[in-house]
């Protein structure tokens, strides 16, 4: 879930909590599992899943439309092209060739491959909707693939890109190693019409590039060396930090439970439930909290389990209150 949150977070969302879930339960279920979601019809499949039911989109799976990714100036009289992804029908032979260099990899560095085929998907874009997510997806799923990653661990890739501003930007700055070259070529040949199109897959678009012959190359010969170096970097922060400090707080909350399990009996979920509590409130007493464990009205009770928490998370809990 919070690998989920994360990976909408960098999309400029973060609160939605249905697809929020939704796309963690697909990352659970999916991660390595059945054949590597580069063909036509394991991509609508996966779309599917990752967005739902209620989607502007009309039809699944490879795109129809031309896209481009963008941003409005903060004044939203003029939209920012920072990359425009190959044509739609130029689609089914790039996701045919990333396939075959993911075939003929097989058995050699996982990382690499790994790499490649995120940032290679990315690149390529090959959905109307849901490329970010599937190009995270990638990582771990090539990852469990190569067997370097074992059921059920994923590792918070979202979450580490997610985490400060600088990790954001060091993210956004690896994604212009091809980006900002490749649009310096077309700068002078694409426009936007007046009017808009709609595709067969339901995208309307006012994109016009036809030139798109100017960067075959780009397209179809990306140098990821960097892309590989950053992920090599994110993969090591991810474990040595991210992972590790997630354990020792795993480790304290377990002790935590059995301890507060030693003054009252309660189910584990009450436990987690009174933990939370209190951390996220700082020590103060929750009127919710004492409506839902009325026990907890009594102050003994009240102050042998909050010392509990107190001393368990001493390094998380600057500012409880007694």
């Amino acid at each position: 879930l919070r690998e989920s949150k994360a990976s909408f977070t960098i999309e400029g969302e973060g609160k939605e909590l249905k697809r929020i879930e939704r796309f963690a339960d697909v990352m659970a279920r999916r991660t390595g599992k059945g054949d590597i979601p580069l063909d036509p019809e394991s991509l609508a499949e996966l779309q599917q899943e990752i967005l739902g039911s209620k989607t502007v989109i009309q039809q699944y799976g490879v795109r129809q439309s031309p896209v481009f990714v963008s941003h409005t100036q903060v004044n939203g009289f003029k939209e920012i092209v920072h990359y425009i992804a190959p044509p739609a029908d130029d689609i089914a032979e790039k996701l045919k060739g990333l396939l075959a260099f993911m075939e003929k990899t097989e058995g050699q560095s996982a990382l690499i491959r790994s790499a490649v085929a995120s940032f290679a998907f990315v690149y390529i874009h090959p959905l109307a909707d849901g490329n970010g997510r599937v190009h995270r997806f990638l990582i771990n799923d090539v990852l469990r693939r190569d067997q370097v990653i074992h059921e059920p661990i994923i590792l918070p890739i979202s979450q580490a890109i997610a985490e400060h501003p600088s990790d954001r930007h060091a993210y956004d700055k690896i994604l212009d190693r091809v980006s900002v070259p490749l649009m310096e070529q077309i700068r002078d040949h694409y426009s936007f019409d007046k009017q808009a199109v709609t595709y067969p897959d339901g995208i309307r678009s006012n994109l016009n590039f036809e030139n798109t012959h100017l960067i075959q190359p780009a397209w179809r010969f990306m140098d990821l060396t960097p892309h590989v170096q950053y992920l090599s970097g994110l993969i090591a922060h991810v474990i040595e930090k991210e992972m590790h400090n997630e354990s020792q707080y795993l480790r304290k909350h377990d002790y935590a439970r059995l301890a507060i399990k030693e003054i009252v009996e309660m189910p584990n979920s009450y436990a987690d439930r009174i933990i939370r509590s209190m951390l996220q409130n700082k020590g103060t007493k929750s009127n919710k909290l004492l409506k839902d464990y009325p026990f907890l009205a009594n102050e003994a009770v009240w102050d042998d389990i909050f010392s509990v928490v107190v001393e368990t998370f001493k390094d998380e809990a600057n500012g409880l209150n007694s």
